[in-house]
């Protein structure tokens, strides 16, 4: 008899300008502590994370700026939109990633918001933010590739 397949990722939303304003080092997946209208929310997709980002304080991560919508038929009882919300992560990986934001001037931006296995996960980007020069190096590195995928099309 066939094992049922996991059920894949479901994306809710994605922050689009992460990669263009910062440079990602390194990604990791973390658990949302989340109230029930909230996942709610996010089931009918009342996100966005654009000026959302991560920070440590007394030894958790909190996510801060993230908007969740209200949820419309729990209205009294419901969520601030961008209160903070715990990360899931183990003390170890919190440890490693408040050392680089505290000592080298990294930041952690939420990339992704999605549901994997019935449950909210946020994958954190370590980034670094990008100079003026960078994002024109980006935007040319962009431009050669796609004439190049061009020039191979025309073949």
């Amino acid at each position: 008899m066939a094992k049922p397949k996991p059920p894949g990722e479901k994306v809710i939303t994605e922050h689009r300008r992460a990669k263009f304003d910062y440079v990602v080092e390194d990604t990791m997946e973390a658990g949302l502590a989340l109230l029930g209208s909230e996942v709610k929310a996010l089931r009918e997709g009342e996100a966005h994370l654009n000026d959302a980002y991560a920070q440590p304080h007394k030894n958790e991560l909190m996510l801060l700026n993230a908007h969740i919508g209200v949820y419309k038929p729990a209205a009294l009882f419901g969520h601030l939109p961008t209160r903070p919300r715990k990360l899931l992560l183990h003390r170890a990986e919190i440890d490693k990633w408040a050392a680089k934001v505290r000592e080298r001037g990294y930041s952690i931006i939420p990339l992704v918001l999605y549901f994997k296995g019935g449950r909210a996960k946020v994958r954190l980007g370590l980034c670094r933010g990008k100079t003026h020069e960078d994002r024109r190096a980006t935007i040319k590195e962009r431009e050669t590739k796609r004439e190049v995928d061009r020039a191979l099309r025309r073949r």
